[in-house]
């Protein structure tokens, strides 16, 4: 079964969906998205840009949301999916990890191959073997309402909620070539 995935960013936001085509149309707004399939997953290959309440641009700067999408909260991202798509759960981003060669290697092949900050004389830009196209767009965090890690981190949450205080999220960093599944909740990625 071919499924449709969307990334999420306040975390950032990536969507899962069935299907394979090499660009979506979101009908709310007429945005088009670059979407890639790996293995049998189509994902959004870019992160979303759909202003709903609980989004945020990195900074409030409109610039920003053109570079990297929104950043949402986790309630807001759950929300925002385009008809046809839904944010990926723990198991999806496990399948996603395995299909680009496993979690130790991930987070290098799905990173961009520029934008990430370097770390101790090493790049920390990605191959971006897939197409997928990760930018570290960052987040907010919730409580203080303050921007952070653009440039370094990309966060995206997942459907799956572990606790009324915790969901999964798949992070990627500039110091590492894995990428993790780790659990938060109040923040915007």
């Amino acid at each position: 079964m071919k499924t449709k995935l969307l990334t999420v960013i306040s975390v950032s936001l990536l969507f899962f969906f069935n299907g394979c085509d090499a660009s979506m149309k979101d009908p709310r707004d007429g945005k088009t998205y670059k979407t890639v399939k790996i293995g049998e997953q189509v994902w959004m290959a870019e992160n979303l840009n759909y202003e709903t309440e609980n989004s945020y641009c990195y900074n409030d700067s409109i610039e920003n949301c053109k570079k990297y999408g929104r950043l949402y909260e986790w309630d807001a991202a759950l929300n925002a999916c385009p008809s046809g798509w839904h944010l990926p759960t723990s198991e999806e981003f496990r399948t996603l990890r395995s299909n680009v060669g496993g979690e130790e290697t991930a987070g290098k092949m799905l990173k961009s191959t520029t934008g990430w900050e370097d770390y101790d004389g090493e790049s920390g830009n990605g191959v971006d073997a897939f197409g997928f196209n990760v930018l570290p767009a960052g987040a907010r965090g919730k409580l203080l309402g303050n921007f952070y890690g653009a440039g370094d981190y990309a966060y995206f949450w997942s459907a799956t909620e572990t606790h009324e205080y915790y969901t999964y999220n798949l992070t990627l960093r500039y110091d590492r070539e894995f990428a993790d599944l780790s659990f938060i909740k109040n923040v915007a990625y």
